[in-house]
């Protein structure tokens, strides 16, 4: 399509008048918009190559038109450079695996397990064709088998059946469920009686085999951390986590299994805990199967520790029991001597290294990093990092030894989104402590409006992130990213109040059978230091969270008569509302149960103490509820039971509903509306001067 002249000619003035700012070398930066947020790339999940050379890695491209997103694989030496795409079209690749040899890379497109040549991205060859999909692929040592897991109909000996249950179901007019047991449904899924089973195939395709067979999960959902199975040295052996419980939704007695890949009868090696274990990996000699555990049966926030399973002599002993942090990802180096892992730190990921021994542990790398990979020669270290002004970008540094990171060497190798970014005003988080509940020292973040001038009062939104045993770290987010609030011209406050991981394991334990006590102390003591600060407008305070962050929105809806902050707008997404009702209709059960100590029927006196629909009669705040049908973590009911209270008061509310989203709103379309539909309540009531 031609411009106009018109066009053409206002085009060519403004390039003049913009002439001599960019001769002179400025730039102009603005706010980012929800828009521009949307166009920001993500970088995930880098594989190191076996020679240490190269990185394979995904990167997903939102499409606001399609609304949908579209991942494809790269490739960029470890020294840096341009990146090479290998894979491309309109079906999404995935899960990029190196073959042990470092000539083919195995990855998921269309559901199933494929292998492409290794440095052009070309040959590629289907690997799987089982019915029921197959996902996160793990290579053998030897090159011979991968690994998959894929949900299928435990009752079923082949696909054949897979396949022709599915058919049949998919062809029945009738689309009711029968369910006779709990956990029927989970996060955004319905069960509908199938089960994740391991499965393995000749990395040359053919029939695969189910290793681990049977009515129970295995691996069962993972409650956070790596892969939850891994091969042998040797490739004889496939060690998996399993839950087999008669009821899922009342357990986290996740366990690690051990199985001949030749097939057999599983061992259980970790029988004597009733919390979870989890991501179980090898050391590269085999003496070792390590694994993380919580020891506290039905606690999914107990500290994660490392475990390390000697296989020689049958015994298992923590190797870090001083360490008060959650061990987190974490991998091997090449002489199973040490090990490096991350765990979250005062709103950071830090980079740790231990001695296999026990006799040695420092923190290697301070920084927000994940996915933490060494090369087979030990001389280099692969990471992930990013802050509240950066997304994740992929990042090199050299060990100086196998017990030394050389920071001085630390170097950043995909610069994916650096240009795109360059163009915005972003500010900083800076770090705030004060006094909370109790006397307790606690630890926030503060981001200011973009274009930031000390002589203007903003007004303040204070983000309450969810878990409760979650945190705000000092990482790029595309869910609730302060960015985003900070250009739209409000200073953002983030704390950390208690419940919040990184601060030691007693202040995690601190918010159970306490919901709206210290922790709400925490947060209005908070907001008050910052609403006190010369630039902020202290009458023009708004607060949002989502899941438990979305019940203390709620909660301070029925409080919100505290002279330490008085709030003038809120937002409450997938905000917990009903503790009694949220029992029911919840699916992870052990999670309410210990969280109140008990069911609802057995200890009611906490259900009642805490739960924000009592305090209904002292609801004036005008409320924005957000919520999507598919959550069933918390499920809509509680949404619109908060909505319809709102009404039923006459105060100034509306309800943002969402019929194809889970607990996340993801969609791009779906992101742009949620963000503008919160930033526009918040404009209508924070905006004016009181």
């Amino acid at each position: 399509m031609k411009r106009s002249t018109v066009s053409i000619l206002v085009f060519a003035l403004a390039l003049l008048c913009a002439a001599p700012a960019v001769a002179a070398g400025q730039t102009t930066r603005r706010p980012m918009t929800v828009d521009d947020l949307l166009k920001v790339r993500r970088v995930g999940d880098p594989q190191l190559s076996p020679d240490g050379r190269l990185i394979a890695y995904q990167i997903s491209d939102p499409d606001k038109t399609a609304n949908r997103s579209r991942t494809q694989i790269y490739l960029i030496p470890v020294a840096g450079g341009e990146p090479v795409q290998l894979t491309s079209g309109d079906t999404s690749a995935s899960t990029p695996r190196w073959s042990p040899d470092g000539k083919r890379i195995a990855f998921v497109r269309g559901g199933q397990i494929h292998t492409m040549d290794a440095v052009a991205g070309g040959d590629v060859k289907k690997i799987t064709s089982i019915s029921t999909g197959a996902g996160d692929p793990v290579w053998s040592p030897d090159g011979r088998w991968l690994a998959f897991a894929s949900d299928i109909y435990p009752g079923c000996a082949d696909d054949a059946c897979n396949q022709k249950r599915d058919a049949e179901v998919e062809a029945s007019k009738v689309k009711a469920k029968v369910i006779d047991r709990l956990l029927y449904r989970h996060w955004a899924a319905w069960k509908d009686g199938k089960r994740t089973h391991v499965f393995v195939v000749s990395a040359d395709g053919g029939a695969a085999r189910d290793l681990t067979p049977g009515d129970f999960d295995a691996p069962p959902f993972s409650l956070g951390g790596q892969t939850d199975y891994a091969f042998s040295p040797d490739s004889k052996e496939l060690a998996f986590a399993r839950n087999t419980e008669k009821v899922e939704a009342t357990s986290t007695n996740n366990d690690i299994f051990i199985v001949p890949v030749a097939g057999g009868e599983p061992q259980r090696i970790t029988a004597d805990n009733k919390g979870s274990d989890q991501s179980p990996l090898y050391s590269p000699d085999g003496r070792y199967l390590a694994y993380r555990s919580q020891a506290t049966a039905g606690f999914e926030s107990a500290r994660w520790r490392l475990m390390l399973y000697d296989r020689q002599t049958k015994k298992t002993r923590e190797l870090l029991p001083k360490f008060d942090a959650y061990v987190e990802g974490y991998t091997f180096t090449p002489d199973g001597k040490h090990i490096y892992f991350v765990s979250g730190e005062r709103g950071r990921h830090p980079i740790y290294m231990a001695s296999t021994a026990g006799d040695h542990m420092m923190k290697a790398l301070d920084g927000f990093n994940d996915d933490v990979k060494i090369s087979a020669d030990g001389k280099t270290l692969v990471f992930t990092r990013s802050s509240m002004t950066r997304p994740v970008e992929i990042f090199r540094a050299r060990l100086a030894d196998p017990m030394r990171i050389d920071t001085q060497s630390v170097a950043q190798v995909t610069k994916t989104n650096d240009a795109y970014l360059a163009g915005f005003s972003f500010a900083p988080a800076e770090e705030l402590t004060w006094e909370g509940g109790g006397g307790a020292k606690i630890h926030g973040w503060l981001v200011k409006p973009a274009n930031y001038t000390a002589d203007k009062k903003y007004p303040l939104v204070v983000l309450i992130h969810g878990g409760p045993q979650g945190a705000w770290n000092d990482t790029w987010s595309y869910r609730w990213n302060p960015q985003i609030f900070a250009s739209a011209g409000y200073m953002v406050f983030m704390p950390n109040p208690r419940g919040s991981i990184g601060y030691g394991q007693q202040f995690i334990d601190e918010i159970s059978g306490d919901w709206a006590g210290k922790v709400y102390t925490d947060i209005m003591n908070g907001a008050a230091q910052v609403a006190a600060r010369p630039d902020v407008d202290r009458e023009r305070i708004g607060a949002a969270g989502g899941s438990y962050g979305g019940y203390m929105v709620n909660w301070i809806l029925g409080h919100n008569d505290d002279p330490r902050a008085k709030f003038k707008a809120l937002v409450s997404h997938a905000g917990v509302f009903n503790l009694v009702s949220m029992y029911g209709v919840t699916e992870e059960l052990w999670f309410p149960e210990w969280e109140f100590k008990g069911t609802p029927w057995d200890n009611p006196e906490l259900y009642t103490r805490w739960s924000p629909h009592l305090h209904a009669k002292n609801f004036k705040t005008p409320t924005l509820v957000t919520h999507g049908e598919l959550d069933y973590r918390v499920p809509i009911g509680e949404g619109f039971q908060l909505f319809t209270y709102l009404q039923k008061q006459n105060v100034p509310s509306k309800l943002l509903y969402f019929p194809d989203e889970g607990h996340w709103i993801l969609k791009p379309q779906n992101s742009a509306l949620w963000y503008n539909t919160v930033l526009g309540w918040f404009d209508a009531h924070l905006k004016q001067p009181a």
